[in-house]
């Protein structure tokens, strides 16, 4: 039978936040996000990545703070890294933990707290300038000067966000790498 103390060390929940994280963004980022595209219609696409966007960047950010909270230190006691923030934050950890989960929460942090919402304060004013046009945002130009910049800031904003869920995506991976060096 395994030892029961595992259960009261932080290394289980450590493992188990990790595997949420990275098991969210690449179901999310590579099938999800896919096939909701090509099987949904663009309203009905756009109702539910609304829906979607606040959870996911709310994992994004919350999950490498859960990291380091629980982030298991190392077995020997003597000069050993400590556990939690301590052990983060520790000189040895600096480039493998704490920089990756750092840009985890960052580029996290900026999509919910300010990609999100100006991406949805865009798509607003493409559904009111879509009643003006009589005419859909994502439909075959020509477009009015006022859809083509709404378009425009769109697709911009849009591009850095998906650049900022890529970086957190490849920060994740080597933060697990990191982490798998660790297992004996």
């Amino acid at each position: 039978m395994a030892d029961r103390s595992i259960f009261f060390s932080l290394a289980p929940y450590h493992v188990l936040s990790y595997g949420t994280l990275l098991g969210t963004q690449v179901f999310h980022t590579f099938v999800n996000s896919v096939a909701s595209f090509r099987v949904l219609e663009r309203p009905q696409f756009a109702i539910l990545q609304r829906e979607l966007f606040p959870v996911y960047f709310g994992i994004q950010t919350a999950a490498p703070v859960v990291l380091a909270l629980t982030y298991p230190g190392s077995k020997s006691s003597l000069f050993g890294v400590p556990a939690s923030f301590a052990g983060v934050f520790h000189e040895s950890s600096r480039w493998g933990v704490l920089v990756p989960l750092g840009t985890i929460f960052a580029t996290g942090l900026l999509n919910l707290a300010y990609l999100l919402p100006e991406t949805n304060k865009i798509t607003a004013l493409r559904r009111q300038q879509e009643k003006k046009d009589g005419k859909a945002s994502y439909d075959a130009p020509p477009h009015s000067k006022e859809m083509t910049a709404l378009n425009k800031r769109f697709g911009k904003i849009h591009g850095i966000s998906s650049l900022a869920n890529l970086i957190t995506l490849l920060a994740t991976v080597v933060y697990g790498i990191n982490l798998s060096t660790r297992l004996e």
